[in-house]
């Protein structure tokens, strides 16, 4: 068995492309390898900001032979009268390179045909690679690719060498103005090279050694971690680590070391969030806090060299951070000078979303949305109205303030900081920091309930705002983030157990915007943002893996109390799951579609008619929609969804004998109406749960 390896050499690219180029390398060539029928051991995909590795161990030196039965034409086209052999034997022949002698008889369902055994494979590895190598790399599809010089090759970046070792023999291919060979170049200070490689055997002794490459991902991520708890350890304290930017960290280096800094305690005085904020986004470092949770003037950092002045390398991260929190403690003295009621006068003048007003407008919405809200919610605290309309108004003012203007990323976090420091309630400031949760489908929701409903007050205004001026997400743009903002909804009120009329919401956050214009008529505008909002629930539901096919019947029912949504999603699904669902489906499946297409065209009662019932089948259903109608309204009310559907059983042999025994659709029109009001009575309070005709059974 041998072992390849290939390296694709390039210039540094950015860490978020590194995930994307170890996928599209190991699924591609896992793909190739087997087309090709090359066999192997195992693979190793692993990189560095300036190379791509792919390693296989226990190759098939050759592709594995088949032996392939080829069918030709039919015997009595083959042969003629006489036996001997037409033209079109022989053709066959010719075409797959064999003599008269060599095809033989073939017996199938079809009849009898001639055919030939041919022997496939047997191509060596080298041969097979040689092709495969430029094919993947070139097919890598980056977000962005780029040309460079006057080479037509488009990668990532530019691509400076190409290694592709066979045991010891060199793959030879050509890629743009690139040949593959067994040259590799290490980093850029520790072992620039290039260095010659042996063997792919010898490949990772040269790359750690002489190249001085860290080249496993998984290894670099460790060393860091390891070295980094070690230097906070040293000065009481412990690394805040942020996996995502680990991840992106380890992806900077291919020698990398942890550093420990420090910086003036003098600036501990600035928010926690903007003192992180600062070190991770911004200088792509990590806080380090104490046992008691409280930052140290510390931070720790990772460099892509072993410096032999390694305080001359701490002093310049030191220098540059000094700088960042230098401005940050500017704009927090400098804010907290300011007047809240100066910031909310000069919202006024910052744009919302086209003609929808000023930012200040906004609020001025917000505020009363969210009193109207938490009123909804008949929460026993009468408090909470007023905080909740507080924090609408106040929700924006941050927009303003300095801090925002230099670290954006931090809006609504410094409001709710800006707003204990000026003697907000703790339940108002806790719903500024929140009110832009959840930012996307894993991201947390809101922790309060005063965040959760300033949370949906400002999507469902932007939603209604925008679906008003015929701003609806088309495909993938969604420049507004509308899809983010109707998961939000969604999320929250789900988490929260929030029993809102999502419709109710949007109707009334449009009547909040006042004499507002529109493109759309209201009731237009309405109609689509429902059709949109129960679309992205239906969505929300499938990523979770429910069925399609229950969450259709579900949301066909209704899709205005989202936990109601749930509960009868859960019910239906653990009937589904029962002994007897097909059968009770298929019987109020034809309850359904009876009663859809002859009650819009019978003016039918409330109640049935006792007197009219003739057939012992149909008294025997009016007997058991007496007793069960009260009580499924009864578990209705309570939401005790299971129940309702293992009533099913009961009354489904019940319908069947009625469907057995009567004729609904009989001629005398007050006998019809009267059996059909007792299916309507009846599939009426099982659509409250889902719509039937919906499942397929």
């Amino acid at each position: 068995m041998a072992t390849f390896v290939l390296e694709i050499g390039s210039e540094e690219l950015p860490s978020r492309f590194l995930p994307i180029q170890e996928a599209e390398l190991r699924s591609r060539f896992e793909t190739a390898l087997a087309e090709a029928g090359l066999e192997y051991g195992s693979m190793r995909v692993m990189s560095t900001p300036r190379r791509a590795v792919l390693m296989l161990e226990g190759l098939d030196p050759v592709q594995r032979q088949r032996e392939e039965v080829i069918s030709g034409p039919p015997v009595r086209a083959a042969y003629g009268p006489d036996g001997k052999p037409g033209k079109a034997l022989e053709g066959f022949a010719r075409t797959h390179g064999v003599s008269i002698d060599e095809v033989f008889r073939l017996q199938t369902e079809k009849g009898e045909y001639v055919a030939v055994r041919k022997q496939t494979g047997g191509t060596p590895a080298a041969e097979l690679l040689a092709d495969i190598c430029p094919a993947v790399i070139t097919a890598i599809p980056f977000a962005k690719r780029m040309r460079w010089g006057s080479h037509k090759l488009a990668y990532a970046r530019p691509l400076q060498w190409i290694l592709a070792l066979l045991d010891e023999n060199v793959v030879c291919f050509d890629l743009g103005h690139l040949q593959a060979g067994r040259e590799t170049r290490g980093h850029r200070v520790h072992g620039p090279g290039p260095f010659v490689v042996d063997s792919a055997e010898s490949y990772l002794k040269v790359l750690a050694g002489s190249c001085g490459v860290m080249l496993d991902p998984a290894e670099r991520r460790q060393h860091i971690r390891q070295g980094g708890d070690e230097a906070a350890a040293a000065v009481g304290g412990r690394v805040l680590w942020q996996e995502p930017l680990l991840d992106e960290v380890q992806g900077l280096a291919e020698h990398p070391v942890p550093l420990l800094g420090s910086f003036d305690a003098i600036y501990l005085e600035v928010p926690r969030e903007v003192l992180l904020t600062s070190m991770e986004s911004h200088q792509k470092s990590f806080g380090v806090e104490d046992a008691q949770g409280q930052l140290l003037p510390n931070f720790l950092t990772v460099a892509n060299v072993d410096s032999q002045d390694v305080e001359v390398v701490r002093h310049g991260w030191e220098r540059v951070l000094r700088a960042r929190l230098e401005d940050a403690r500017f704009f927090w003295n400098t804010d907290l000078k300011d007047n809240v009621e100066d910031w909310l006068t000069r919202l006024d003048s910052i744009i919302f979303i086209g003609s929808l007003g000023s930012v200040g407008d906004k609020t001025r919405r917000l505020a009363a949305l969210c009193r109207w809200l938490a009123e909804c919610c008949k929460v026993d605290d009468p408090s909470l109205a007023e905080a909740a309309e507080r924090a609408g108004r106040l929700s924006k003012a941050d927009l303003v303030s300095g801090m925002v203007g230099e670290f954006d990323t931090l809006q609504g976090i410094m409001g709710g900081i800006y707003a204990a420091r000026r003697g907000e309630s703790p339940a108002v400031a806790q719903a500024l920091k929140e009110q832009y949760l959840p930012a996307g489908p894993d991201s947390p929701v809101p922790t309060s309930l005063l965040g959760a409903l300033l949370s949906l007050a400002d999507k469902a205004d932007t939603l209604v705002g925008c679906f008003g001026l015929g701003m609806i997400p088309t495909g993938a743009a969604d420049p507004n983030g509308l899809r983010r903002c109707a998961l939000g909804i969604i999320r929250i009120l789900l988490e929260f157990g929030l029993r809102l009329d999502v419709s109710a919401i949007f109707d009334k956050a449009r009547q909040l915007y006042g004499t507002q214009e529109w493109k759309l008529p209201p009731e237009q505008a309405q109609e689509k943002l429902q059709e949109f909002f129960v679309a992205r629930l239906r969505n929300y539901y499938l990523t979770q893996g429910q069925d399609t096919l229950l969450v259709d019947a579900v949301l066909n029912a209704s899709a205005a109390d989202l936990p109601d949504t749930l509960a009868r999603l859960a019910a239906l699904t653990s009937f589904s799951q029962a002994p007897g669902y097909a059968e009770a489906v298929q019987t109020f499946k034809r309850v359904a579609n009876i009663v859809r297409k002859q009650a819009a065209a019978e003016d039918l009662p409330e109640t049935w008619d006792a007197a009219l019932l003739q057939e012992e089948a149909e008294k025997a259903l009016a007997r058991t929609l007496a007793d069960l109608l009260p009580r499924l309204d009864s578990l209705c009310r309570e939401g005790q969804y299971s129940l309702v559907l293992e009533s099913l059983k009961e009354v489904r042999p019940v319908v069947d004998a009625f469907f057995d025994g009567t004729m609904v659709m009989c001629e005398d029109s007050a006998l019809r109406h009267n059996r059909l009001t007792m299916l309507k009575a009846l599939g009426s309070r099982f659509a409250r749960l889902a719509d039937f005709a919906a499942l397929q059974i």
